[in-house]
């Protein structure tokens, strides 16, 4: 499944890290249409490997014929007979043009820092390769072809954290993938081990490319990099979204919260989707519970949970609606061919802006804005199982002998720390732009930068999720002889069986929470009240 590709993706930056590997997925078939989020996750994830449809091959055949006939021409073109950017107003000689595409990919693989991650590398790879299938970018059959080849044969191109301004595309990223793809710079292979780039071409029987007239701008021209980790980034968070609901039903049992507000009737008052799907998962996880229907009665003194209990579907489903508009997005941006100049269907090569990363941007910043949100109510919900004045009866901490032991009291310093830590990373970074290559480039969207933050985010999300997991499991166990129901604890069951301690004396707390976590990430907690509930969405 896509979320057990997740963990051994968080667990190590590692890309030599291969066990576990799941068998590949299915062929994923690229044309001139649009891809989805789903084969996206295939290829860049679970190493489905890729082929170009029989009709993009004729479409491709027939722009580069046009680019071919403009490379003769005596009046200067566009990335094709001339250099870029600011640099556009020389007219390159024949002679300079194959020169020309190697300094172009030479000098704009100039990415530092950190390794990005190979599934984000692959997404990129496949993305570029898609819009190189529509035909509208110039590039001949051969280079295409050379270039699923390189993603078939799994090398990935090492890229750095830092290159992109997301504007004009994610140009150092798509620079680094193109290098590898001439012979030059460094890889991994398939196996994750770091060679230089020929070798790697050569053990898998690929030859590299010598580029050709407009074909250079075609390879670094998109938002290939940031589309990707949109991709990936909704693909994560519909899941946790189904543990968050998960997280939020058991810390309403151990709390002795009431199911009430959770009405069907309730919710169709204000009919926000997400919001009615957070309601009706809600309903299900607490279903049947015995805490529950243990002070359900007309002498319970509660009058109405705290905000963080009641108003869970609220922030939930409005994180679901945020979701939902960043795949409308997404979709959008998979159907589009990005390149500059581009190759119109009745034949023009016109120069534009479709590079430019805002639309890709903003649902970036926006998911990073919720998934803080959302960790940010989990962390109040966990909050109070640990005040005395508000876990209706549970001991200080969850403590077994409070002021000997301290129960939870650190797990939920580390929530604080990782939810103080994704309001940072919330902070836009589509707002910023500084101006580059010479005032030509004087407006960009930062959209790389977003992507890379909301990565970090969705890991700090799993793990404030995991210990509000553990920390409401050890107060509905402290409620006993009062039994959870049946979905939440099948969830209970699970961390136990896993490793988790019943509640006592303090322990080696840690591992406990890695435990959760890796249990958040793997489904296997989910899966556990789906054995209850059946589906939740």
């Amino acid at each position: 499944m896509p979320w057990a590709a997740f963990w051994r993706r968080v667990k190590s930056r590692f890309h030599g890290d291969m066990t576990n590997t799941p068998p590949p997925a299915p062929p994923v078939s690229v044309g001139i249409g649009a891809l989805t989020i789903a084969e996206v996750v295939a290829v860049a994830r679970n190493g489905a490997e890729v082929e170009v449809a029989p009709a993009s091959i004729v479409e491709v055949a027939r722009s580069r014929a046009i680019i071919e006939g403009l490379a003769d021409d005596v009046e200067p073109h566009y990335g094709i007979s001339t250099g870029f950017g600011a640099l556009a107003t020389r007219h390159i000689p024949v002679s300079l043009r194959r020169q020309l595409q190697r300094s172009l990919i030479r000098s704009h693989a100039a990415g530092s820092g950190p390794e990005v991650e190979r599934e984000v590398i692959r997404a990129l790879m496949l993305l570029r390769i898609s819009t190189l299938a529509t035909g509208r970018t110039g590039v001949r059959v051969e280079t295409l072809r050379a270039y699923v080849g390189m993603l078939n044969a799994g090398i990935t191109p090492l890229v750095h954290e830092y290159g992109s301004l997301g504007c004009s595309g994610d140009l150092a990223p798509l620079s680094h993938c193109a290098l590898a793809l001439i012979g030059e710079g460094t890889v991994r292979d398939a196996d994750g081990e770091l060679r230089p780039a020929a070798e790697a071409l050569a053990a898998s029987g690929l030859e590299p490319i010598e580029l050709q007239e407009k074909e250079g701008l075609a390879l670094i021209n998109g938002t290939d990099g940031m589309l990707g980790m949109l991709c990936l980034a909704i693909t994560d968070l519909r899941e946790l979204l189904v543990v968050a609901d998960l997280a939020a039903a058991m810390s309403v049992e151990g709390l002795l919260g009431t199911d009430d507000v959770f009405a069907a009737d309730l919710h169709a008052l204000r009919p926000q989707p997400g919001q009615a799907r957070s309601a009706a998962n809600l309903r299900k996880l607490l279903s049947q519970s015995p805490i529950r229907a243990s002070h359900d009665t007309e002498d319970c003194p509660r009058v109405q949970d705290a905000y963080s209990l009641r108003c869970s579907p609220q922030v939930a489903g409005a994180v679901r609606d945020t979701v939902d508009h960043a795949e409308r997005v997404a979709e959008s941006e998979l159907a589009s061919a990005v390149d500059n100049p581009v190759v119109t269907l009745d034949g023009r090569v016109e120069s534009n802006g479709n590079f430019h990363g805002a639309p890709v941007a903003y649902p970036l910043d926006f998911l990073a804005i919720v998934a803080a949100d959302l960790a940010s109510i989990s962390e109040r919900r966990t909050d109070r199982f640990l005040d005395k004045a508000r876990n209706h009866g549970l001991p200080p901490f969850l403590a077994d002998d409070p002021g000997v032991d301290s129960g939870h009291m650190i797990a939920q310093y580390t929530q604080a720390a990782i939810v103080s830590e994704m309001k940072r990373l919330a902070v836009p970074a589509s707002v910023d732009s500084i101006p580059s290559s010479a005032m030509q480039e004087d407006h960009v969207s930062m959209g790389w930068s977003a992507a890379r933050k909301l990565r970090r985010s969705i890991d700090g999300l799993a793990r404030v999720l995991a210990i509000e997991i553990l920390t409401a499991s050890r107060g509905i166990q402290l409620r006993a002889p009062l039994q959870p129901g049946p979905a939440t604890g099948a969830v209970v069951s699970a961390l136990l069986a896993a490793g988790a301690s019943q509640p006592g004396t303090d322990r080696w707390l840690a591992p406990e929470i890695d435990t959760a976590y890796r249990l958040v990430v793997d489904g296997t907690l989910r899966a556990a009240a789906e054995t209850a509930t059946g589906p939740l969405t």
